[in-house]
């Protein structure tokens, strides 16, 4: 049994949705299982054809459940030279890259999920109980180049690895992927999402501030804790000519600041954290109403 792209995506497969079980002992009839369980025909699919290649066998399929397959012999090879696979204990295996890649899509395509809140988060996230896999999943996505963060549950023994950025979902996107069309698809946009990064403003004053009005409805967000509205932008050029378009035509005082996230991402952030100017926004409707209630009950 040797490890190629096919082992490699069976193994990821039964640590993320799979199980490799034998009943109890103290039990006389004995049963020893593989299974995959999983409501996308694609990955179901894909775990049978890739199972029959290693193992010269098919599971059974059943349509938005699972594949499975009895077998004493595979059962302890598979024990044997991986281990468990219960989701606290398995560990990934030893892969150079090319077959790291295979073991990544076949387990974020069962665990991952991907936020796409537009022009503010973007993200593709794992949650995982075991401490020691997931480590290792951040450990092969950095040998790719790819940077991500985790961090443990405040609540729940729970770790949360999350990849953040424009370069690093890229480069997920171009060396890992998702066989799983939803991901695939809501990945993409994701990525399409980060492109519109230069704000085109218009010439004159009225076409202007009803681009103001637009951008800053989805922009502009006001922070609870010192009532500060926040603007932030990946390009600097972006928050310069718009502190400039609001002092020219609304006379407002703003500070603008470079930050660096978490993962060494730069960015551009404006702040209005005057009570007149706050005042001035909302007037003239730059404030979304969830935005403009918060600041309201502040002042109540």
């Amino acid at each position: 049994m040797e490890m190629d792209e096919n082992l490699a995506s069976v193994h990821a497969y039964l640590c993320a949705d799979g199980y490799v079980i034998k009943n109890p002992e103290t039990q006389k009839h004995k049963y020893y299982m593989i299974g995959f369980r999983n409501t996308n025909l694609t990955l179901l699919k894909d775990f049978q054809e890739r199972f029959e290649k290693v193992f010269d066998t098919k599971p059974y399929l059943i349509e938005r459940q699972r594949c499975r397959i009895g077998s004493k012999d595979i059962y302890e090879k598979l024990t044997k030279k991986f281990g468990s696979f219960y989701s606290w204990k398995w560990k990934m295996p030893d892969l150079n890259n090319d077959l790291s890649k295979n073991w990544l899509r076949a387990y974020f395509d069962c665990e991952s999920w991907i936020t796409c809140k537009s022009h503010q988060n973007r993200m593709i996230g794992v949650d995982c109980v075991n401490e020691e896999g997931i480590r290792q999943v951040g450990d092969a996505l950095k040998r790719l180049g790819i940077n991500s963060l985790l961090k443990k549950r405040t609540t729940r023994n729970i770790f949360s690895l999350k990849i953040y950025g424009k370069d690093n979902i890229v480069k997920f996107r171009d060396k890992i992927n998702f066989l799983h069309p939803e991901k695939k698809e809501k990945l993409e946009l994701a990525i399409r999402d980060f492109m519109d990064y230069k704000w085109i403003f218009p010439e004159e004053n009225d076409e202007l501030i009803k681009f103001l009005r637009k951008l800053l409805n989805i922009k502009a967000k006001i922070s609870i804790s010192n009532w500060i509205v926040r603007i932030i932008s990946r390009e600097e050029k972006n928050l310069v000519k718009l502190s400039e378009e609001l002092k020219r035509l609304f006379k407002i005082r703003y500070k603008l600041y470079k930050r660096t996230n978490g993962i060494g991402t730069v960015y551009y952030e404006l702040d209005i954290n005057k009570k007149e100017d706050i005042t001035i926004l909302i007037n003239n409707g730059l404030l979304n109403k969830a935005e403009e209630e918060k600041w309201l009950k502040s002042r109540r």
